[in-house]
């Protein structure tokens, strides 16, 4: 990761270094980011020469797994599919509204296997965050991945699901519960819009889900821009039939909702840690491993799993799973339901924040 952030910045011009390069720890704009197609902060991919640009997906691919990488390439790839189901015609205010080279990557510091760096890589659906302290990944979350569609056909019958395993999963679950763990588990029937969290920096107890005008770097001052955007929410709250006793409902609490693992038999205990593992699994294999281990054997039982809206195929839903040092969410009820958020945080350390204030108190007193 330390190699290929240097060949990256190495390759850059003062110009390109002024948005890429940023001194550590920049806390403000570190802390900032972002899943919509709006700007994330740093250098695009289309500010760079072809070479530069494998350079940039070098350092990408460091930071994921090999389905990481492959899931994220296909969610860039999605631009152009969306594109075109739109008719060619959003444009958010610039150029192209769905552009696959309108991700935004920026360094916060030195790469060195000393001290603290970051970096950041984000555009529509993707955000990834990693900070490195003394040659170790300390934190890689919030990690977001989305897909607009989320099921696209393939040549030969086939169906493109970057996000489907997250998915079928959950719904396996939860359609495997009895009814006295399904009332346990369901904790509305109709479910938020989007995940609730939303791009907070940090998230805490009574969290609702945020609107989608909320989810942008500034707020849109072009009148058909403002209108568009809350023309998106209105449908999609409409579509679900969203009312503000369901946003209480699945409101964020410190003491998790829904069904303890601990409830589960070993079965769907094991189905539940597929699940989790589908979020896990997209950092590099020695880092998932080492999340796992967080939750291995009977560290599970405190992961609570909560669901909102239809279990069948096609209904909007949602679901998350919360436990220590854990907060997993996915949603699917936009256009028509074929359109995923996920996300993975760790409450206490995203942007490896517990890290490193212990860091600094021990080393710079």
């Amino acid at each position: 990761m330390v190699d290929a952030a240097a060949a990256w910045l190495d390759s850059l011009d003062d110009e390109q270094r002024a948005a890429a390069a940023w001194p550590w720890p920049a806390e403000e704009e570190r802390h900032r980011w972002y899943y919509t197609p709006t700007d994330h902060g740093g250098l695009p991919l289309t500010r760079m020469r072809p070479a530069q640009q494998q350079l940039a997906m070098r350092l990408v691919a460091s930071g994921l797994s090999r389905a990481g990488f492959v899931t994220v390439s296909t969610i860039m790839g999605l631009e152009n599919v969306l594109d075109g189901l739109e008719g060619w015609r959003v444009d958010w205010g610039r150029e192209r509204g769905r552009d696959p080279q309108l991700y935004w990557l920026r360094v916060f510091g030195q790469p060195s296997d000393e001290g603290p760096w970051s970096w950041r890589f984000g555009g529509h659906h993707v955000s990834l965050h990693h900070v490195v302290l003394n040659g170790t990944v300390q934190a890689s979350t919030p990690c977001f991945l989305g897909a607009d569609p989320a099921a696209s056909p393939l040549l030969g019958g086939h169906l493109l699901r970057p996000l489907g395993a997250v998915e079928d999963l959950g719904r396996d679950l939860v359609r495997s519960l009895d009814e006295e763990l399904i009332r346990q588990t369901i904790i509305s029937p109709t479910p938020p819009v989007d995940v609730v969290t939303g791009n907070r920096p940090r998230i805490g107890e009574g969290d609702t889900a945020m609107r989608l005008p909320d989810v942008w770097r500034g707020r849109f001052t072009e009148p058909r821009l403002v209108d568009s955007v809350e023309e998106i929410q209105r449908k999609a709250e409409a579509n679900v039939g969203l009312r503000p006793k369901h946003l209480e409902d699945v409101s964020l609490t410190i003491a998790p909702k829904g069904v303890p693992a601990k409830r589960l038999s070993p079965e769907q205990q094991d189905q539940l840690r597929a699940l989790l593992m589908v979020f896990l699994g997209r950092v590099p294999d020695e880092l998932a491993e080492r999340e796992a281990a967080k939750f291995a054997g009977d560290k599970l039982l405190d992961v609570h799993f909560a669901w909102a809206g239809g279990i069948e195929p096609g209904q909007p839903h949602y679901y998350r799973l919360q436990g220590p040092r854990l907060l997993a969410e996915y949603d699917n009820t936009q256009r028509d339901v074929n359109h995923v958020h996920s996300v993975w945080r760790d409450p206490e350390g995203d942007f490896g924040d517990d890290v490193l204030a212990r860091h600094l108190a021990a080393h710079h007193r």
